[in-house]
């Protein structure tokens, strides 16, 4: 059911549906022009796409109706079967869409990667041009496109009478509207260019081909027969045209989302209404409908926002052809032709091909493109789908290895899925190496396989027994170390997921235990061999100077990562860390004093975080008294924290235990200690300085901010009041 806001089809939907009017009349007649079909069936199908397709669709602004991505299959089909069976094979096809919508699998069509798409929108665009262009220098178009290519300089050379001026007049009306001034350009340029055409060829008197309508166009009758015999290419016919209708619609509402903030589109639904619109399109004799693209955008564009505008333009169509069918016939067929080469070149998109060529998929374009001008579009089509399918084999199972000199031994990466498929080339690669040389094994892999595993464990045996050594590094799931382990894993489903290296701790990926300064030296080398590529550019940026937004105040805990908990980078946190995050009162601490006045005076930063956490030993010790000391001295400026009154709680709860319950007052009482500087104070009265508490709990890797308005830490994430905002 249509719900339509009368305000609404008024100042939007009308104006819209009548320019897209415009621009649809003379793409339907070259459409059935170019199919081989009356020309009347371009129109009932124009008709029969706004109203119905537009009633009942799943895209509120999609504007449907014959299209240029069918006129391939359509001509085929009109000229084996005749074109009352092409009727009934249409309706056929809009009934399986309607299986398809109510099936829900609508979604599936986008799995078709964009390259088949736009080749084959490419291949049909060449095949109408090559077609057409017969008909635009006064011929008559081939039977196939290799003919047409065959016949084309004969015809480029042949005497040129009345229909090619009409023609090259066509297009080159069409290649300069887009240049003219905006008021001139409101007038779609394909009804400009047709409208043009056909006065010039009647002031003249030219002799040419016009259109030709049956006297009655509204006396249609049941067009469908049913085929004599052939039924497995008729039902071959009924799932390619099913195919592509779909496939075009759903694409074209895709696109028609991105170009509104409306409603989305309901896919499944959507082929229903397209389902429905072909097979009354079919009874009435009229061509295939498809979601178009051109008609879709200029509805976009013209400002409509229901899909009043849709249905109305079908309305206007019908009530132009039942009132100015006489005007209709007054237009050449040279004209619809130059209006054809055309749309069928812009379809030959360079920014599609320049995307392919970017994403690797070049080969699949140009492939489904030669098979669609060569062969015929399903052709086309499913060897796209073939060549995509073992690329994407190829890029899924296919490994990257190589190796390289790392001072006196040699270092091997091995990148992707390894697979039994990688094993020859893997295989090569490790037999290069010399025998008796330290090695080093990288292992970044999504997954590995058991004769992966059995390589990798008979070459790392061999080399080990010949002299030499290999460290077998994985990057991510221990795929290798669990095989030899005697556990391993199955799939990628049973994979552990791995902690990045820069978040994980030492002990998670590095085997020495007992030798400190190894760690170290493996954490730095880590950092040279992965992170350092990585950060380069940013550090590049921060060698004059640093720029940091935020001081960062915490305890010295090990545990406490800064930029984790914060994830931030370098240049972002000017740090200051101390046993208890402590910002002695008085400004007893003249280290505390130059960083904080250097950060607030100098480096300007906008906020000043103090962070405590869960477990802290200078909290337990403070409550129990720490013994005497270089510690028990320093503590003495947590003291105020612990008569401070009141109730910190961490999400309104207090914490059980007494140090976390102290940690959250410490964090307060700092930020007090803050204020106490006359340079902190000026700058947060005048709003270029906010202090902000923070608490980190350990145990649930959850950190908590103040909230001055509820008085308690609660989750990041959840809203925080700002002081004074």
């Amino acid at each position: 059911m249509v719900i339509m806001r009368p305000l609404a089809v008024l100042r939007h939907d009308l104006p819209a549906s009548l320019v897209v009017f415009l621009v649809a009349v003379p793409l339907s007649l070259g459409i059935a022009l170019a199919s081989g079909a009356p020309v009347a069936a371009g129109l009932v199908a124009a008709v029969v796409g706004g109203v119905v397709a537009g009633a009942l669709g799943g895209s509120a602004l999609q504007v449907s109706g014959p299209a240029a991505g069918l006129t391939v299959v359509m001509a085929e089909t009109i000229d084996t079967f005749g074109w009352a069976v092409t009727c009934a094979i249409t309706v056929a096809a809009g009934a399986c869409q309607i299986l398809l919508g109510l099936s829900r699998i609508a979604r599936a069509a986008l799995a078709i990667s964009p390259a088949i798409v736009h080749g084959m929108l490419a291949g049909i665009g060449v095949t109408i041009v090559l077609g057409q262009l017969h008909v635009v220098l006064g011929g008559k178009a081939q039977s196939s496109a290799v003919q047409n290519i065959a016949e084309l300089p004969g015809q480029i050379v042949a005497h040129h009478d009345s229909a090619a001026i009409i023609g090259l007049l066509t297009i080159a009306i069409l290649l300069l509207w887009p240049k003219l001034p905006a008021a001139v350009r409101k007038v779609p340029g394909p009804l400009a260019a047709i409208a043009a055409a056909t006065v010039v060829s009647v002031a003249f008197g030219m002799t040419l081909p016009r259109v030709e309508l049956p006297g009655d166009v509204l006396d249609i009758g049941l067009v469908p027969r049913l085929p004599d015999g052939g039924w497995g290419a008729f039902a071959l016919a009924v799932v390619t045209i099913a195919l592509i209708a779909s496939v075009e619609s759903l694409l074209s509402a895709v696109a028609v989302d991105k170009m509104h903030t409306g409603r989305r589109a309901n896919l499944d639904r959507e082929l229903v209404g397209q389902g429905a619109a072909n097979m009354v399109s079919g009874a009435l004799g009229g061509l295939p409908v498809t979601g178009v693209i051109v008609r879709s955008s200029t509805n976009v564009t013209a400002g409509a926002r229901t899909r009043a505008s849709a249905v109305l333009h079908g309305v206007w169509v019908l009530l132009f052809v039942v009132l100015l069918a006489g005007l209709i016939q007054s237009i050449p067929l040279a004209a619809l032709a130059g209006l054809l080469v055309h749309v069928g070149a812009k379809l030959v998109n360079p920014g599609h091909i320049k995307t392919v060529l970017a994403h690797g998929d070049l080969p699949v374009y140009l492939l489904t493109l030669a098979g669609v001008v060569v062969f015929d579009l399903l052709t086309g089509v499913l060897a796209g789908i073939g060549l995509a399918l073992v690329l994407m084999l190829r890029r899924t199972l296919w490994s990257g290895i190589h190796v390289e000199r790392e001072g006196d031994g040699w270092r091997v990466v091995v990148e992707g899925v390894l697979t039994f498929l990688s094993v020859p080339r893997l295989s090569k690669v490790l037999g290069t190496i010399p025998s008796g040389v330290p090695v080093r094994l990288e292992l970044v892999v999504d997954y590995l396989d058991h004769a992966a595993f059995e390589s990798l464990t008979t070459w790392q045996q061999a080399h080990e027994r010949a002299g030499g050594t290999v460290e077998v590094d994985e990057v991510g799931h221990p795929w290798f170390g669990e095989g030899k382990a005697g556990r391993p894993t199955r799939s990628r489903l049973h994979a552990s997921r791995a902690v990045p290296r820069w978040l994980a701790p030492w002990s998670e990926w590095q085997a020495t235990e007992g030798i400190p300064t190894q760690q170290t030296r493996n954490g730095a080398t880590e950092f040279h061999r992965r992170t350092a590529p990585l950060l380069k550019n940013t550090l590049s940026g921060l060698a004059d100077g640093q720029r940091p937004r935020t001081l960062f105040i915490t305890c010295g805990d090990s545990r406490i990562v800064p930029n984790l908990i914060t994830t931030s980078g370098p240049g972002d946190l000017f740090t200051i860390r101390n046993i208890g995050n402590l910002v002695p009162p008085g400004q007893a601490d003249p280290s505390m004093n130059a960083s904080i006045e250097f950060a607030v005076g100098v480096l300007g930063v906008e906020e000043i975080v103090v962070c405590g956490h869960s477990g802290c030993g200078a909290m337990a010790a403070l409550v129990d008294g720490p013994p005497p000391g270089p510690l028990s001295v320093w503590l003495r400026h947590a003291e105020p924290s612990a008569h401070r009154l009141g109730a910190a709680t961490l999400d309104g709860a207090v914490p059980a235990r007494e140090g976390d319950r102290l940690a959250l007052h410490n964090v307060l009482q700092q930020l007090d200690h803050l204020r106490e500087y006359p340079s902190v104070a000026a700058a947060e009265a005048a709003g270029k300085l906010q202090l902000t508490g923070m608490y980190f709990a350990v145990g649930t890797a959850q950190v908590h901010l103040f909230d001055p308005a509820e008085r308690t830490f609660r989750p990041a994430g959840a809203p925080v009041a700002v002081p004074g905002a």
